[in-house]
Parts: structure tokens; C-alpha cells; sequence
């Protein structure tokens, strides 16, 4: 199959444009805007193969994909283009409802004009796969429970409110049009090339120049997560295998607080790359003032995607992390720029 795969210069698009290449017999056209997180230097693994394409535009720009979809003659559409991260919608909602809300729509549109005018077994096999998050379904408390794929959406934050939105989105253009559409929804993602406003490559990239390490509130929000090249198997196997009108949550089983997560980098580091001062990382841990409409918990049951698809998470929390540590303290060449240029640390999101 040819592959359109929007935000592929993003962090999971990025690795989920690599798996396509390196390890499966598709082809992949890479759309993407080049917003601050993205980085094309992601890609140089992959970057001179004839079956990788790259294409800088905007899912907003319906005529321009469309034109994009017809071109290339795209089988399958990986829709991962987002602002996603959190405290940033806190500061700034009105690119989440742009870009997640009406560049779905636009996306959606473009894809409804080209499958309409497919024909035969081209048009009967093409796919709309919509990405999303499990913040969808807003709140867990501390005990068992579980999202499912019948969990209802509750969503908490402008970000996750935008992407329920092109959830339901994404399902009406199949109940309505009959577009394919396939939906997944995934637990925290973590792994290489993660830009350093997120918790783990900021708290490995804090603790490797010895900083203060920002923890929210006492640390005690949970999250589940997904190191995320298992993430990029399981988008392709939802892509390529799904049921149509059907959703997966994709999940790794691993649920740990957020201060058991900087504990364990913390840990890590120590024992790989110590400080010269023989400072404990763990002394540079810092409580900050909690995040605002912070969710205490998120849980995934993956258990629809791991029978009906045979997926399986491969990497534990502890053996991705350790992989995802190793990987920073080799690739200064990657983070350092981003650091001095682009984003250094800063507290984001504490407006509200």
C-alpha cells in the first residue's frame, strides 16, 4: 500500500513513517507542516528510500491535499497531525481547535472527494485511520478500572476536548458517508526523538545537565505507557487490519505515577551517566505547583487490539526506558539544538 501519513515529522508519526520503511513492504508519503515539534532530522534514517516521500503542507489546506491524495494515488490515509501536548493548550487552546478540530475536518473532506472518485478494488480497500489519545475519556480513580472502547468521553483539557472532537468527527463521516474509517486511541507515548516538552525526555535532558526536576503537585498522577515503536506496530496493524467503524485502544500495561517515572530516570542515569559531583539525581527533584484540571489517572485495556489483532506490547516500562535513556545520551547532536533554539525547559501551561 501507499501510505499518507499527516504529522510524520511529529514523534510517533516520525516513528511510525521509519516502521513503514524499515520493516514492511509499504510506501510512505509523509504530509507535514513542520510546526516547532517537528524534526525532518528524525527521518534521515529513511530519508533517501525510494518508497519514502516527503511533502510539506497543511491539513487545513483541503484543495492542496486533495491534490496530494490524487498524485500520489494514496491507499490509506495514517491521520496523525496534532497539537498535542497539554499545558500548551492551556496557553494557547485556539491552535488546538484549529488544527486538531478543523484540520481534521478538512482532512476528512479532502479524503471523502478522493475515495468517491476511486473505483473497483482501489476503492473498496482504501482506509481513513484516525489517531487519538485515551485523555478522551478524561478521568480514572486509583483503583482497577480500565478505558475501554465503550468508556463515554469526558475530556478535561482543551487538547483532549479537540481531539474528542475529531473522534466523533472521524466516526460521523463513517456513519453518515460511509468513508472507511478505522479510530485508535493510546496510552502516554515515550521513546527516541521525543521533543523535551514532555515529561520524560525533559526530566532525562534536566537530570543529564543537572537541573531541577519538575514534578506536578506530590507526583502521584498515574499514567500507562507505551514505548513508542511498539505504538507504531500497532497503528499499522489498526491501519492495515482494523474493522472499519471500529476503535482500538492501544495501550502498554505499564501504569506508574508520574513521580515513580522521574525516580526511575533518575535511577537510570545515575547508574549510565553520573553526575561529576556524585549528586543523586533524586535530590534535584523539585514539587511544582500542579498543572490546572490535571487528570489523576489514565488506564488502558488493550485487550480488543491484543485478541482480535495479535498485538502485544514487546518492550516493558523498564526495558523502553532504559533503550529511550541510552538513546538521548547518544544523540546530543539531535536534543542540543532544540534545547538552545527551540524549547529549553520552561515551564508551560501554569496561565490558568
Amino acid at each position: 500500500m501507499k501510505i499518507l501519513v499527516t504529522g510524520g515529522a511529529g514523534f510517533i508519526g516520525s516513528a511510525v513513517c521509519r516502521h513503514l520503511v524499515e520493516d514492511t513492504d509499504h510506501s510512505v508519503v509523509n504530509l507535514d507542516k513542520l510546526t516547532y515539534a517537528a524534526s525532518l532530522s528524525s527521518l534521515d534514517s529513511i530519508a533517501s528510500d525510494p518508497r519514502y516521500t516527503f511533502v510539506k503542507g497543511d491539513i487545513l489546506d483541503r484543495a492542496f491535499v486533495l491534490d496530494l491524495l490524487r498524485r500520489e494515488q494514496v491507499d490509506a490515509i495514517m491521520h496523525l497531525a496534532a497539537e498535542s501536548h497539554v499545558d500548551r493548550s492551556i496557553d494557547g487552546p485556539g491552535d488546538f481547535i484549529q488544527t486538531n478540530i478543523v484540520g481534521t475536518y478538512e482532512l476528512l473532506e479532502a479524503a471523502r472527494a478522493y475515495w468517491s472518485g476511486l473505483e473497483g478494488e482501489k476503492k473498496a480497500a482504501f482506509r481513513f485511520h484516525h489517531i487519538s489519545t485515551d485523555e478522551v475519556f478524561g478521568d480514572l480513580p486509583l483503583d482497577d478500572s480500565l478505558f475501554t472502547e465503550d468508556t463515554p468521553y469526558a475530556p478535561s483539557s482543551p487538547y483532549s476536548a479537540s481531539k474528542a472532537a475529531s473522534d466523533h468527527l472521524a466516526m460521523a463521516w463513517h456513519h453518515t458517508y460511509h468513508l472507511p474509517v478505522v479510530l485508535s486511541n493510546c496510552s502516554n507515548n515515550y521513546g527516541p526523538y521525543h521533543f523535551p516538552e514532555k515529561l520524560i525526555p525533559l526530566i532525562i535532558l534536566n537530570g543529564l545537565e543537572g537541573k531541577r526536576l519538575p514534578v506536578y503537585g506530590k507526583g502521584e498522577n498515574v499514567r500507562d505507557w507505551l514505548y513508542v515503536r511498539d505504538h507504531a506496530r500497532a497503528l499499522v496493524m489498526v491501519a492495515t487490519k482494523g474493522e472499519l467503524g471500529r476503535s482500538y485502544n492501544i495501550g502498554g500495561r505499564n501504569e506508574r505515577s508520574n513521580l515513580e517515572v522521574v525516580q526511575t530516570i533518575c535511577d537510570t542515569l545515575d547508574r549510565l551517566s553520573p553526575l561529576e559531583s556524585g549528586t543523586p539525581r533524586r535530590s534535584l527533584i523539585d514539587f511544582v505547583t500542579d498543572r490546572p484540571g490535571h487528570d489523576l489517572r489514565y488506564a488502558i485495556d488493550a485487550t480488543r487490539i491484543e485478541t482480535e489483532l495479535g498485538w502485544r506490547a514487546e518492550e516493558t516500562f523498564e526495558t523502553g526506558l532504559e533503550k529511550t535513556i541510552r538513546w538521548y545520551l547518544d544523540n546530543r547532536d539531535w536534543w542540543q539544538p532544540i534545547r538552545e533554539s527551540r524549547y529549553g525547559g520552561q515551564r508551560l501551561g501554569a496561565k490558568a
